[in-house]
């Protein structure tokens, strides 16, 4: 992959209202997408087919038909290489009970998220699942803002980042928000060799598919 992943820490890095990614190994994009329907709690979803849309598209896709593009769960998916990625749209905020499931079978599955509009606030997140077991778990300022200040998970995986990031710095009261959050990003990228490709996510049309109630 190209272009890393610490662009996701600007404002606004992907849409309003911050962003929810998920760089994948062992799936490809219909299994992909077939695995998050099945992972939103309440009502079954169903994956509806939009076509390729680039994100302002799709959020416009959803207003136009839902009157409101908080009203349903979207997703464009494409693949970079060796990975399959997929950048939620939408009312992916609370949805998901877990994305463990989706880590079935084998499958590697990380997972970065954050509720920037959310008043809380919520900081981002970083999630990572093999074969439905945490990895990797762990607020990505690294403070006790929400809960545990460190990384929870695998007996190995956890403490090798954990490590990785007090190395670089972190936890540092001292250090505005968004500098701890560009840094972690950092920290997990050149670890577990992660990027989404920000030219094609922002600019590009993708394929997309809203997980529709069924």
């Amino acid at each position: 992959m190209t272009e890393g992943i610490t662009w996701l820490a600007a404002p606004q890095s992907i849409a309003y209202g911050g962003y929810s990614v998920l760089l994948t190994r062992g799936l490809d994009e219909e299994e992909l997408v077939s695995r998050l329907a099945g992972a939103v709690h309440g009502d079954r979803r169903v994956p509806r087919p939009l076509g390729e849309l680039t994100g302002e598209d799709l959020i416009e896709e959803l207003e136009d038909e839902y009157g409101d593009f908080h009203e349903e769960v979207a997703v464009r998916v494409d693949r970079d290489g060796e990975w399959v990625f997929a950048v939620l749209y939408g009312l992916w905020q609370g949805e998901f009970e877990s994305m463990a499931p989706v880590s079935c079978d084998g499958a590697h599955v990380f997972h970065l998220e954050f509720e920037e509009e959310n008043g809380k606030p919520v900081p981002p997140w970083f999630r990572y699942f093999h074969d439905e077991r945490l990895m990797c778990d762990f607020n990505l300022h690294l403070d006790r803002s929400w809960g545990s200040a460190g990384v929870d998970g695998d007996p190995e995986v956890a403490p090798q980042v954990e490590r990785l990031l007090r190395a670089a710095g972190l936890p540092d009261e001292s250090l505005p928000s968004e500098d701890a959050h560009r840094t972690s990003l950092h920290v997990i990228e050149r670890h577990f060799g992660l990027g989404l490709p920000r030219s094609r996510v922002l600019g590009k049309p993708l394929p997309a598919v809203v997980l529709e109630t069924a």
